[in-house]
């Protein structure tokens, strides 16, 4: 298990996080997920490393890219 946290600075209200919380869940590995409208970050908890090239992927092709 690891964690990482990116910088999301297209979060901008509640339905931004609760579609990066949804749909991060969808990508195998992803064991937990926690956006913040606040921080405009999105902390990731997954079984290894090599899911977070997919997590970027998926941030990107929803409109939530990390910077």
């Amino acid at each position: 298990m690891s964690t990482k946290t990116y910088n999301v600075p297209a979060i901008s209200c509640g339905h931004c996080t609760a579609t990066i919380e949804r749909e991060l869940k969808f990508v195998d590995g992803v064991e937990e997920v926690k956006a913040e409208l606040d921080s405009k970050q999105v902390t990731v908890e997954v079984e290894n490393d090599d899911v977070l090239a997919e997590v970027e992927k998926m941030l990107e092709e929803i409109g939530y890219p990390a910077a």
